[in-house]
């Protein structure tokens, strides 16, 4: 067991007009993540601290925030990896409810924007809407996208406030561009060209950077870049 210092960014819109940190010393093992730390100062320090988590297990990306100034998943992250004094804050660019706890709903409403599911209006086979591997394998990259929004509130561009969509928005716009079996391109690509949409990026590779599944975030935003000028 080592002791590590743990400081959070806390806001409570019911008490504070602007945010301060507090610190916390906690008991764990090197190989415990940030999140356990987290679950050490609410269960047996202060139970208001607020933030969000499922999975635990960097699946379903709801624990993403700022930990030592990088846009990380604080289940996966250890504790031996950030050294004895870990920074904890809420990711950049939303509005923040409480505490970690960000409003995701303009995040949300971005990837809503690019109707992220297949839309095919020609009469289906018989069987299933067949692709070969090699089709497959030019989407493969951006299906890992778990909506943690580490990538779009990395972006300097999203600090900046403004309507840009955000990597995440283009990343799953892509999945679905490149997808043989889907009919909608047109009408996608129509919300994305736009200065708001793909041509908003600056190439900053933040995006890259911050993501915990390694998609190639800029890579992906550059290819629908280029999609818009095929055919």
């Amino acid at each position: 067991m080592a002791t590590y210092q743990l400081e959070v960014r806390r806001f409570d819109p019911e008490r504070d007009t602007e945010p301060h940190w507090e610190r916390y010393d906690v008991e764990l093992e090197p190989g415990d993540r940030v999140l356990d730390a987290l679950h050490a100062v609410k269960w047996h320090q202060d139970g208001s601290l607020t933030f969000r988590r499922s999975c635990a297990h960097g699946v379903c990306g709801s624990d993403a925030m700022i930990i030592n100034g990088v846009n990380r998943l604080a289940c996966v992250v250890l504790m031996k990896d950030v050294g004895p004094r870990v920074r904890v804050e809420p990711i950049r660019g939303l509005p923040v409810l409480r505490d970690l706890v960000v409003d995701m709903e303009p995040f949300h409403a971005q990837y809503r924007a690019m109707k992220p599911w297949l839309q095919a209006t020609s009469a289906p086979p018989e069987r299933e809407r067949r692709q070969l591997p090699e089709e497959r394998a030019r989407f493969d990259d951006t299906t890992k996208c778990i909506l943690c929004a580490a990538c779009t509130t990395s972006c300097p561009v999203v600090w900046g406030g403004g309507d840009y969509v955000g990597p995440a928005a283009i990343v799953n716009a892509h999945r679905f561009l490149f997808d043989s079996r889907d009919e909608a391109a047109e009408e996608r690509l129509a919300t994305l060209d736009q200065r708001d949409g793909v041509w908003g990026c600056r190439t900053a590779f933040n995006c890259t950077a911050a993501c915990p599944r390694g998609i190639k975030v800029t890579d992906a935003i550059q290819q629908v870049k280029r999609r818009r000028f095929e055919d």
